[in-house]
């Protein structure tokens, strides 16, 4: 059956298909492909996209810019809006609507990035929020494709850390769709929301995923395809570091963690950024004060020949370019 996303937004996992899913990373390898011959692309030629960004980002905003202009798109990067303070975020929906042909947003609430779908009668694409991360879904599923040899279907993914969190709804919420042995291993006190992990229980009938949440990861990790972390503490949190590192530090990715999955071939992804080493302030600073050389995973593991964080960053690009081109692009 032919698949028909034009004039849909992409807000959460939640609201596509198995199929659905399956077509935006198969168009995702086909536009990676195309930009590797050095083919030029045209599909959204004439579109103009605003990207807005109440969090920071590296990746996430190279990747809708540079998305957009491989396929002739013009991009406003809007920081200095009135939205929020002198205008509700429902009236600049409805000016950016009459403007752009498509909005990408990055930010905290949820709730934000679906008003802004409801009422600009555009297209409107979650580069993250608190909840739900699903453009980073994609790339994860896109490069686990790329290097496992195997389907997804089937494939085993543990999520290890801050298992609340918009990656662990997000993985979640994907791998119950496409049919992955998911687990998140994460202490008690970060588990995810119950409601959520049940009503992806009731999707694994049909797909034949399987969900576990758990703190112990040796119930969990033989046989695994990949392991996936994330930073302990999300932006907006930075308050709680001494909490999350008392919380997880038991939960860090090593390379002993890698050799009880007992694959040579196991993956570890990582969205990034992450606290890998000291080399960075914040790095630096938890090592001065907690004696840390590294939070959610060791440098050893980050640099492994395990690691394909950077085919993860790189993916970024193709699969939001497909969320684009599927949405408001010529097909």
């Amino acid at each position: 059956m032919a698949v028909n996303l034009r004039g849909r937004s992409f807000l959460t996992l939640l609201d596509f298909t198995p199929g659905e899913i399956r077509y935006l990373l198969d168009l995702s390898r086909e536009l990676k492909a195309k930009k590797r011959s050095g083919i030029a692309g045209s599909s959204l030629s004439g579109k103009n996209i605003v990207v807005i960004f109440e969090k920071t980002s590296t990746r996430t905003r190279c990747a809708f810019e540079v998305a957009a202009y491989d396929e002739g798109a013009r991009v406003t990067f809007l920081t200095n809006s009135q939205m929020g303070k002198k205008e509700s975020v429902e009236d600049t929906a409805k000016v950016l609507g009459r403007m752009y042909d498509g909005i990408e947003f990055r930010g905290y609430a949820q709730e934000t990035v679906e008003k802004l779908a409801k009422h600009s009668g555009v297209p409107v694409w979650n580069g993250l929020t608190d909840m739900y991360h699903p453009t980073q879904v994609l790339a994860d599923f896109m490069t686990m494709e790329e290097h496992m040899g195997k389907p997804l279907s089937g494939a085993k993914l543990l999520f290890i850390g801050d298992g609340r969190n918009n990656m662990a709804n997000s993985l979640m919420i994907g791998s119950a769709k496409m049919g992955l042995d998911f687990s998140i291993v994460a202490p008690k006190a970060l588990f995810p929301d119950p409601a959520l992990v049940e009503d992806m229980k009731t999707l694994c009938a049909y797909s034949g995923a399987s969900i576990t949440v758990t703190d112990d990861i040796d119930t969990v990790i033989e046989g695994a395809d990949a392991l996936y972390t994330d930073v302990w503490v999300s932006m907006g949190e930075e308050h709680l570091f001494d909490e999350r590192i008392r919380l997880l530090k038991g939960y860090q990715v090593t390379m002993d963690m890698l050799r009880k999955t007992g694959n040579d071939r196991v993956l570890f992804l990582h969205c990034l950024p992450s606290y890998h080493d000291k080399s960075t302030d914040i790095g630096a600073e938890v090592a001065r004060k907690f004696g840390l050389e590294a939070m959610e995973v060791t440098d050893e593991v980050f640099r492994s020949r395990h690691s394909v964080v950077f085919d993860e960053a790189e993916n970024r690009m193709h699969t939001i370019k497909a969320v684009m081109v599927a949405t408001i692009g010529s097909i």
